[in-house]
């Protein structure tokens, strides 16, 4: 397998420019390769890869892009494959149409492939092509590296993203099966009747941000301080993201070293964020990043994910005898008494019951 891992790296003025200079070269190339694209669909050819690299080979010898050969040619061509990936995206219905792409926008990256061991971690840098060596932050040792992405975040950081070869080794697990209800309330109930709130890192940051977001307003277009106040707030947003990130990957460690048999909901969060009364406090909770760590690190170390369908009455329906409240349709209702058995169930714990008993009648079918 492989997977990404990343560290921060700490370039020069020299190599901050270099940076800089190669983003720009690779937006200008994938931009002009969308141009070329689009152009010729609507003159009913068809193009790819191919043609949009001779392009880039045509525009190299030309003395008004001369210097396009200062850039590093490899991240130039891998900008082309990810124009000719996101057609494939959007032809498959997986993605919307490209669209070109801005310098304005805050975070910009780009990547080049290892060839003959042209990246490499030495001590504390690393060797990236014509960069040189890059002091970094390695918190992990690393195997073959495959690409590098170098990224440049709206807080003026850089990043260095390895793709590297992994090899995964199924790990003990306690062997539990757990069924998990989650929830904006409490992050998530779960089938033992354990509760894990949820710790709205946005919500508790939004005084700060609001309070920076209205500075920023104030400052002038384009002035000195202005650049300086919108790195204030983009240090808060990336902040609450690596609050949220660190969360999520240790509430999905902690439930792939317990149990051998996770289930959830399989839950429908693009459709679920439409709703405007509920959308922001979906989107801040994070479900489907939880549920995709849960999915790559079952696949990793052995553990089996198991997923109920959407429209599964999880809620409704009472643990103890299988009666279904219609009126638990209302998300007011925590605590419940089942009319039929008159078993009383906490909404969340009776609904990650029910979730864990769907599952496993599922798995048995």
């Amino acid at each position: 397998m492989q997977k990404g891992i990343k560290f921060r790296i700490y370039p020069n003025r020299e190599q901050k420019n270099f940076i800089h200079q190669t983003l720009g070269c690779c937006r200008l190339i994938y931009n002009r390769g969308l141009a070329m694209r689009k152009e010729s669909y609507e003159e009913g050819k068809k193009i790819g890869y191919t043609q949009t690299s001779a392009m880039l080979t045509e525009l190299k010898r030309q003395e008004e892009f001369a210097f396009l050969k200062a850039a590093d040619s490899i991240a130039l061509q891998q900008s082309l494959r990810d124009l000719d990936r996101s057609f494939v995206n959007f032809f498959q219905k997986r993605a919307s149409y490209p669209t070109f792409k801005s310098k304005h926008n805050r975070f910009q990256s780009y990547r080049t492939v290892n060839q003959k061991d042209n990246i490499r971690i030495v001590g504390r840098y690393i060797k990236l092509p014509k960069l040189g060596f890059v002091k970094i932050r390695q918190s992990m040792e690393v195997g073959k590296i495959n690409h590098v992405t170098i990224e440049y975040t709206p807080a003026g950081k850089y990043f260095a993203v390895l793709n590297i070869d992994f090899e995964p080794e199924p790990r003990p697990n306690a062997g539990g099966t757990i069924g998990i209800d989650v929830g904006i309330k409490a992050f998530y109930s779960d089938s033992n009747g354990n509760t894990v709130s949820n710790p709205r890192y946005l919500e508790r940051s939004m005084r700060k941000l609001i309070r920076e977001q209205r500075r920023l307003s104030r400052k002038q277009k384009d002035s000195h301080n202005r650049g300086k106040q919108r790195l204030r707030v983009a240090r808060v947003h990336e902040k609450i993201a690596n609050q949220r990130n660190d969360f999520l990957q240790k509430q999905s460690t902690m439930l792939v070293r317990e149990n051998q048999t996770i289930c959830i909901e399989d839950l429908n969060v693009k459709g679920m964020i439409r709703n405007h009364k509920l959308a922001k406090s979906i989107a801040s909770v994070s479900w489907a990043k939880f549920f995709k760590m849960l999915e790559y690190k079952a696949s990793w170390y052995g553990n089996e994910i198991q997923r109920v369908p959407t429209m599964y009455p999880s809620s409704q329906t009472c643990s103890s005898c299988g009666y279904r409240n219609p009126r638990i349709k209302n998300l007011s209702i925590r605590i419940w008494e089942c009319p039929k058995c008159h078993a009383v169930h906490d909404r969340d714990t009776n609904a990650g019951i029910n979730i864990l008993k769907k599952a496993l009648q599922m798995q048995s079918a």
